[in-house]
C-alpha cells in the first residue's frame, strides 16, 4: 500500500524549513517569497542544489532523475513543491 501525497503546502513548508536551517543558517523562517530564484538571488548554489536534492529524496522519500535536477524543477520553493507533488501523485498513481 502506498502512502497518500503530502498536501503542497505541507511540502513548501518542509522545504523553507529546511533551506531557512540547513542552507542560509538562520533561526528564523524562509525570508523569500515561494517564487525566489535560488540561483538568481543567490539562495543556493550548485552544491546547495545537490543537498536539496538530498533532502527531497529523504524526507518525501522519492528518487531523484538527473534529469530532473533542473531550474524548472529545483529553481524556487515554489517549483520544487510543484515538483515534489507531481512525483507523489505519479508514485501513487502507479501503485
Amino acid at each position: 500500500m502506498s502512502t497518500p501525497p503530502t498536501p503542497p503546502d505541507a511540502i513548501a513548508a518542509r522545504i523553507r524549513e529546511f533551506i531557512a536551517r540547513e542552507v542560509l543558517f538562520t533561526p528564523g523562517a524562509f525570508p523569500y517569497d515561494d517564487e525566489t530564484s535560488f540561483l538568481d538571488e543567490g539562495i543556493i548554489d550548485s552544491l546547495g542544489v545537490m543537498e536539496l536534492v538530498e533532502f527531497v529524496q529523504k524526507e518525501f522519500q522519492l528518487l531523484v532523475d538527473q534529469d530532473d535536477i533542473l531550474p524548472e524543477n529545483f529553481g524556487s520553493v515554489a517549483s520544487l513543491t510543484a515538483y515534489v507533488a507531481r512525483r507523489q501523485t505519479a508514485s501513487v498513481a502507479n501503485s
